[in-house]
């Protein structure tokens, strides 16, 4: 009934807010960026950045374009030098990127989602989706029932969304888009609602690789991060097909083995050596390749499992608290979802 809102919005005001406070001198931030510290910044290493740009997906031409503008780059080769970077007056880079609007087809994601509740006294659809995946994850229903909502996406002609893991640090333009707080995406079911005239793939770049370099994915120009042009070049492509699904991990196995609810993982019955929440899988990067023709429309449900076990066992809890003390007459069906928020914060 409320209807599907854009994914993603320019966070103008908390971006310039955060660069504002952001306590770091140009030498610091210089190192930061020179990931293979060599004394200069090559485009891949400024590119590897994206989030600088508000937002915006950052390409080599966008940002040579930033650099003249601002005369950066005095010799145009596109690499910058210490002395260079420190002749650079960082509000001009603030300034160029403030009076420059950026398209839809510009932005990380380009799409417009809506939230459908699952919870007890859901549409039957709804509560047979979350059943199914029960049993394809083999979770403890503790933890399937207290994750977030289903997520509903369509992507017109044109929509994108740039590779990502479900799972990391926050950054403004993808402020966790589903739980916007700490909990994290132990694990991603995704559900293909249509077929896609053309494009619309979902792509696992580095799936199957034997190592993993960050600064590896973005070769000669060739950013395999960038779905609307490099969906071809990243090695597992999965095609729409109506009534399908793509499920994985996000994280590997911590290996302990222990609940903090009840002694055993609660995923220790699916596989018997997997323990609490480990690293972030970098293999699972993944993205949505540009719909070329038609509409691409999709459902995300993500496991939400939070890096402490202390803090998983409060909040749920505290979510068991709730939907004890309320019944269906006095507690609206998306209760549940905003005391989700609530508990995330408070913990």
């Amino acid at each position: 009934m409320k209807g599907l809102q854009r994914s993603q919005i320019l966070p103008t005001e908390e971006y310039e807010e955060a660069m504002g406070t952001m306590q770091i001198s140009q030498l610091d931030l210089f190192q930061l960026l020179d990931q293979n510290h060599d004394g200069r910044l090559q485009l891949r290493e400024v590119l590897a950045q994206t989030r600088l740009g508000n937002g915006r997906w950052m390409t080599p031409e966008n940002i040579q374009e930033m650099y003249s503008a601002i005369k950066a780059d005095p010799d145009g080769d596109g690499v910058l030098s210490l002395q260079e970077f420190s002749d650079m007056d960082l509000r001009d880079f603030h300034k160029y990127m403030r009076s420059h609007k950026a398209e839809s087809s510009e932005l990380v994601r380009n799409s417009h989602h809506t939230w459908l509740y699952q919870g007890e006294g859901a549409h039957h659809v709804m509560r047979a989706i979350r059943q199914r995946v029960l049993r394809l994850t083999q979770l403890s229903p503790e933890i399937v029932e207290l994750s977030e909502p289903l997520q509903v996406v369509r992507y017109g002609e044109g929509g994108h969304y740039h590779a990502h893991v479900d799972s990391g640090p926050v950054y403004p333009e993808t402020i966790c888009s589903h739980t916007k707080l700490v909990a994290n995406d132990y694990m991603t079911v995704l559900f293909y609602l249509n077929n896609v005239t053309g494009g619309g793939e979902t792509v696992f770049p580095v799936a199957d690789n034997r190592t993993y370099d960050e600064m590896s994915l973005i070769q000669d120009d060739v950013d395999l991060r960038d779905t609307r042009r490099h969906c071809d070049k990243g090695n597992l492509r999965v095609k729409p097909r109506q009534g399908t699904a793509v499920f994985w991990y996000n994280y590997l196995p911590d290996g302990q083995g222990e609940d903090p609810l009840s002694g055993p993982s609660p995923f220790s019955h699916h596989l018997p050596l997997l323990g609490w929440v480990g690293d972030v899988d970098d293999y699972s990067l993944h993205g949505g390749c540009l719909v070329t023709r038609g509409t691409k429309w999709i459902a995300n449900n993500w496991i939400n499992v939070d890096p402490s076990r202390a803090r998983q066992a409060l909040f749920q809890q505290e979510m068991a608290r709730l939907a004890r003390e309320g019944g269906s007459d006095s507690q609206p069906e998306w209760a549940l979802d905003r005391a989700y928020g609530d508990a995330r914060v408070e913990l």
